[in-house]
C-alpha cells in the first residue's frame, strides 16, 4: 500500500536525569531534506539520527525536534575548594599585615576572583545515547503508521480518478461512428461551395477519406491509456511508487492530449476535457505519495 509523505509522529524518552519529548513531521518533497532541531547536549547524535530517518522515512521534507527537561537538582557546577583556601588565606594574610584596613567579608571577595566556579560540561553515557536512538526510531515508526492512513484514504481518491478516466474511454465509442459520416457530410459540403463537384473523382475522394479515416483512427491511443490506468492502479499498491506514478501519469497525459487532437467530435472533445480534468487531479495527489 502506498505512503502519503505527510505525517506526524512523537516519542517520550526518560533518562535518569532527563526527560525527553520527540517530535517529527514530513511534507512532501523530491527528496529527504531533513532539518534536526535538538539542543547542544544531542548535536554529537546528529550524524546517528540522520542515518535511521534516512532509512526509516526515505523522502520528504522531514523535520525532527527535541525538547528536554532536567528531571533532578543535580548542578553541573562546582567549586574549586583548593583555590578558595588558597585565595582565602592570603587575602587573611594581607588583612593582618595591613592591620584589618580591609573589608572583612572575605569570602565575598574569594567568590568573584578567577577560577573558583568550575562548570562541567553535560555529557550523555552511552547507555543514555541507545535509549533516546531507539525514541527516535520509535518516533518514525509512529510517522509511518500516519503515513499508511493517510495513503489509504489518498489511494481511494485517487483510484476513483482513474477509474473515472476509464469510464470515459467506453463513453467515448458511443460518438466514434459519428465521426466519420461528419466529415464526408463536410468534404461534400466543401466541393459544393467551390463547385468542384464534376472535376473530382469519387473513387479518389473514397480512397481520401479511407486514408483519412485510418489517420483519425483513436483505437490504439483508447487501448494505451487503458493499459497504463491499470498500471497506475496496479501500482497504488506497491510501497514507495510515487515518482513511478509521476512517471505513468505522464504516460497517460500524452495519450489523451492524442484523443484530443484525433477527436473531430464535439462530445469526444468534452469526454476529452473532462479526462483532463481528472488527470489534473491525479498529478496533483501523486506529488504527496512516497
Amino acid at each position: 500500500m502506498i505512503l502519503s509523505m505527510t505525517g506526524f509522529g512523537k516519542a517520550e524518552v526518560k533518562l535518569k536525569q532527563l526527560y525527553l519529548n520527540i517530535e517529527i513531521r514530513s511534507l512532501n518533497s523530491k527528496f529527504l531534506d531533513l532539518n534536526i532541531k535538538t539542543p547542544s547536549i544531542f548535536k554529537e547524535m546528529d550524524l546517528s539520527i540522520r542515518s535511521i530517518i534516512k532509512d526509516e522515512v526515505k523522502r520528504g521534507k522531514v523535520e525532527l525536534t527535541l525538547h528536554y527537561e532536567k528531571t533532578s537538582e543535580e548542578q553541573n557546577i562546582s567549586f574549586n575548594k583548593e583555590q578558595v583556601l588558597n585565595y582565602y588565606n592570603q587575602i587573611k594574610t594581607l588583612k593582618t599585615e595591613l592591620n584589618d584596613k580591609i573589608e572583612s567579608d572575605i569570602l565575598a571577595q574569594v567568590l568573584k576572583l578567577p577560577d573558583i566556579i568550575q562548570h562541567y560540561k553535560e555529557e550523555l553515557k552511552e547507555s543514555d545515547r541507545k535509549i533516546i536512538l531507539k525514541g527516535i526510531l520509535e518516533a518514525c515508526e509512529e510517522l509511518n503508521k500516519f503515513r499508511y492512513k493517510e495513503g489509504e484514504s489518498l489511494g481511494k481518491i485517487i483510484s476513483n480518478y482513474v477509474k473515472n478516466i476509464q469510464s470515459q474511454i467506453k463513453e467515448i465509442e458511443k460518438f466514434e461512428k459519428e465521426r466519420l459520416p461528419e466529415i464526408k457530410t463536410k468534404l461534400n459540403k466543401a466541393i459544393d461551395e467551390l463547385q468542384l463537384k464534376d472535376k473530382i473523382d469519387n473513387k479518389r475522394l473514397e480512397q481520401e477519406i479511407i486514408y483519412y479515416s485510418e489517420k483519425i483512427d483513436i483505437t490504439e491511443e483508447k487501448v494505451r491509456l487503458n493499459e497504463h490506468c491499470n498500471y497506475f492502479l496496479k501500482t497504488l499498491n506497491e510501497q514507495q511508487g510515487g515518482k513511478k506514478l509521476g512517471f505513468i501519469s505522464q504516460e497517460m497525459g500524452r495519450e489523451i492530449n492524442t484523443l484530443g487532437s484525433k477527436a473531430h467530435n464535439l462530445s469526444i472533445q468534452k469526454i476529452v476535457v473532462n479526462m483532463k480534468d481528472e488527470l489534473e487531479k491525479i498529478k496533483e495527489q501523486v506529488l504527496n505519495i512516497l
